[in-house]
């Protein structure tokens, strides 16, 4: 320690060797989705909140959430419902011990995301 030789040590992997997998790249998208849905709540709140306060501020959160930016972050929004959605129905799945093998994890995270964007399509065109 005296002589301030540096101690040669191993580096640990860096992001650029790491290669993402499918069940680290959808844990991922679930934390996202999650929190984008915060979002999404907050704006339906002051929607809502609008309503009560009275017709001019109504106007208002209505003009934004009805317009093509309001309309692509609902849909975003139903997206992330059903993506958040079924990937705890994965979760849950794990908890009992089940699909932990690496084959059967990627196909729960292949069909999350595929459930997702079906379940989406059918909603938007439902409503």
């Amino acid at each position: 320690m005296a002589n301030g030789k540096p101690v040669e040590r191993p580096l640990s992997p860096h992001l650029t060797i790491y290669r993402p997998q499918l069940t680290s790249i959808t844990s991922i998208l679930t934390r996202i989705t999650g929190n984008a849905l915060i979002i999404s709540a907050v704006l339906v709140v002051w929607w809502l909140l609008a309503a009560a306060v009275g017709p001019a501020y109504y106007n208002i959160a209505n003009a934004v959430l009805t317009s093509w930016f309001g309309d692509i972050v609902m849909s975003l929004s139903v997206l992330g419902v059903w993506y958040h959605y079924l990937a705890g129905l994965r979760h849950l799945y794990f908890d009992a011990g089940h699909g932990l093998d690496v084959p059967t994890a990627e196909k729960l995270g292949w069909a999350c995301l595929i459930g997702s964007v079906v379940l989406t399509v059918i909603t938007l065109i439902i409503v």
